[in-house]
């Protein structure tokens, strides 16, 4: 198995899921945590040198309560049905935070080591940005509750990232591993994915959804990986080319990217594999997926 593929269920940590953190061979600046109502009935984080997003993957609802800078403050974030199902409440807490929450469902607790303390920050779920990236089947829907634009956090940029059944994310395939200042960010980087039936159909009996997922080499660092991902799965890009993730017809394809590097600024600048970037002059004359945006 790949040092940078983890198939569900090979990252759990005691109630915890699945940990992506230092611990991890090669990784230094990025995580996450997954928690779900099922193995506990809270679940702790104690303050340190990470930033934090916390929102639902689905279920009805999270009580957070945290610490910060001895004033304690809680916050009740809504949930949704599936990550298919739109945008959701997300909160920022900023290093040297503790905390703790309740849940009824599945949270995802994105990180990023950080230095500089920044606000609190609570987004509820109808003022997150909601972008469409690419035309035809590059068509891709964005939540960007964690983009250089849209929060105000000292290391971290997350997403949120749909790709409808038989579309393909990440196109051109592009990398952020080498820091040129206003052209190129150096961003490790961690994708979260899930899969589940196209809402447009209602097939009997079991399923298997699938994608796939390709990275490689951009520079002479090793890197060839092309990964058959399912509901789940968790992918680490510490450097190189990467994309595309493709939804394989039938099946639509949800994931959770969080980035963060040694940059002296915060920025999420990415350049394209120079043999492919042709391919972003075709959307001219391509409309936009019709099947998006999936909203609740």
């Amino acid at each position: 198995m790949s040092q940078w593929y983890y198939p569900k269920g090979s990252l759990r940590q005691g109630q915890w899921e699945a940990v992506v953190d230092e611990s991890l061979p090669g990784w230094t600046y990025t995580g996450m945590r997954l928690a779900n109502a099922a193995d506990g009935p809270r679940f702790d984080i104690t303050a340190d040198g990470k930033e934090r997003v916390i929102y639902m993957l689905d279920g009805g609802s999270t009580e957070v309560s945290y610490t910060v800078d001895g004033a304690s403050e809680s916050v009740t974030l809504q949930g949704r049905q599936s990550v298919f199902h739109g945008a959701v409440d997300y909160l920022y807490l900023p290093i040297n935070t503790e905390i703790s929450f309740t849940t009824d469902g599945r949270v995802m607790v994105v990180e990023a080591v950080a230095s500089v303390p920044k606000p609190v920050y609570l987004r509820k779920a109808a003022d997150v940005p909601l972008l469409l990236r690419g035309a035809g089947r590059s068509t891709r829907q964005v939540h960007d509750f964690g983009g250089v634009e849209h929060l105000d956090a000292d290391r971290m940029v997350a997403v949120e990232v749909i790709a409808p059944s038989g579309n393909w994310s990440g196109v051109p395939p592009h990398k952020h591993d080498t820091y040129i200042p206003g052209i190129e960010s150096n961003l490790e980087e961690v994708y979260y994915f899930e899969l589940a039936p196209d809402r447009a159909y209602q097939p009997d009996g079991d399923t298997d959804p699938i994608a796939y997922f390709r990275t490689y080499s951009g520079d002479d660092r090793e890197m060839d990986e092309l990964f058959e991902i399912r509901s789940g799965d968790i992918v680490l890009v510490p450097y190189g080319y990467h994309g595309p993730a493709e939804a394989m017809p039938g099946y639509d394809l949800y994931f959770m990217n969080v980035m963060a590097g040694p940059d002296p600024e915060r920025a999420w600048n990415a350049v394209d594999d120079p043999k492919h970037h042709w391919i972003r002059s075709t959307w001219d004359s391509e409309e936009k997926d019709p099947r998006l945006p999936y909203t609740a």
